[in-house]
């Protein structure tokens, strides 16, 4: 039996997202090409992987057997590329925290390296990148890293860059006509999540430190929509990268935290150990991280005037 790499790969991130939208996203294609390559894989194995209703989209007894040997079929695939020359395809990269605009990071480093071509994809969160890498579905992830997976012993992050952090308020917030914020001047604020509250460790982290009781979430729907939120809550606040790109809204206002300041840690997370194979060009990247961290003090870090959380203190000094 042939089985198509294609129709296997659909499979596996269908049955990983358990959304067919959200699969088709992943891998760039349309939902109708998904579920034809779903429904072709199911026609060579003779079996049901995959079932739709109206609850959503559930694996079958079968698809359950096959997933796991099914994930052990693509990362041998990769493998099998890999022996022969994968300098020759693009650095793989899952991105995340991208309410956080990420992609502003990993460009300069990119434009640094001569000649490095990646191929950049998002990914939902710090757990889906990690086992993605895990998998050797990606080279390497961009985001975050707060908390590995108990199963994560092969992976390994670097810290590349301590982005300073501006309070986001509406117009109308008593203390939008601050040329400076204390983060302790915002005790009384509600901090609004730009996702559910146990989904965004560096705002937990935030909250718990500054004694910020009150802490709303909110449904990801894009930047846009949650500038909206805030510009229409006078109480509440969030934080947003010091230079990320906002969108032009009236009625906002970004103000500087200082004493200390907030400073969001971003990694570059990729898979190690004996049975690996690299791409051959993520020291390239590495390498070019290192050098616009130096050119552009991205890893500047002082206790008396920063803070950092815990985990991040230690990533920075190993």
């Amino acid at each position: 039996m042939d089985l198509d790499l294609a129709q296997v790969r659909a499979f596996v991130v269908a049955a990983e997202e358990l959304h067919f939208g959200r699969a088709a996203g992943r891998l760039g294609i349309s939902q109708q090409g998904l579920s034809k390559r779903v429904a072709r894989l199911e026609a060579v194995l003779g079996a049901r992987l995959l079932e739709r209703d109206a609850r959503g989209v559930g694996l079958t007894g079968a698809g359950r057997r096959f997933l796991e040997p099914a994930r052990r079929v693509l990362a041998q695939g990769e493998r099998a590329v890999a022996a022969v020359g994968c300098a020759a395809r693009p650095l793989r990269i899952d991105v995340w925290g991208h309410l956080y605009a990420p992609m502003r990071t990993l460009a300069q480093a990119v434009d640094a390296a001569p000649g490095l071509q990646v191929e950049p994809s998002p990914g939902r969160d710090l757990p889906t990148v990690a086992a993605a890498v895990l998998r050797g579905e990606s080279d390497a992830g961009f985001g975050r890293v707060h908390r590995l997976p108990s199963d994560s012993g092969e992976l390994t992050h670097r810290l590349v860059r301590l982005e300073p952090v501006d309070a986001l308020l509406s117009a109308d917030h008593p203390l939008a006509g601050r040329d400076a914020l204390r983060p302790d001047d915002l005790r009384g604020s509600v901090l609004r999540y730009p996702a559910a509250v146990d989904r965004l460790d560096f705002l937990t982290r935030f909250a718990a430190r500054f004694r910020i009781d009150r802490r709303v979430g909110s449904t990801n729907l894009g930047l846009e929509h949650f500038v909206d939120q805030v510009r229409a809550d006078p109480s509440c606040f969030s934080l947003v990268p010091a230079d990320g790109p906002l969108p032009v809204r009236p009625g906002v206002r970004t103000v500087p935290l200082v004493d200390p300041t907030p400073l969001y840690a971003w990694s570059l997370l990729w898979r190690t150990g004996p049975d690996t194979d690299p791409h051959p060009r993520l020291d390239d990247l590495l390498r070019a991280f290192t050098t616009e961290a130096a050119r552009n003090r991205w890893l500047e870090y002082d206790p008396a005037r920063d803070w950092l959380p815990d985990a991040d203190q230690a990533a920075l000094h190993p």
